[in-house]
């Protein structure tokens, strides 16, 4: 997939567009995005599977919000002072 981006596969108007950031990608990268992108790939076409069957897309969305925990960043920080950082 890389190498069809390289090469302008998914920019015919302008082949050498995407040639910076595909080598960025393959020799510098900092954010490991291709070190996970067999698994993100396999997560992706279980995502697109479910998608297929309303049903269960939506029981598995509701179940997702109904256990997710409680969130806020002000929560988060004053957790973080209190307890590592030892600020209150």
């Amino acid at each position: 997939m890389l190498q069809a981006i390289r090469g302008g596969t998914f920019s015919p108007d302008d082949p050498s567009r995407y040639a910076g950031l595909i080598e960025g990608l393959l020799n510098y990268d900092r954010f490991l995005l291709c070190a996970d992108f067999e698994s993100y790939w396999a997560a992706q076409m279980r995502v697109e599977e479910l998608w297929r069957q309303p049903k269960q897309w939506w029981r598995s969305a509701i179940h997702n919000t109904a256990r997710m925990g409680w969130f806020s960043s002000d929560r988060t920080i004053g957790e973080y002072a209190k307890d590592i950082w030892k600020a209150l």
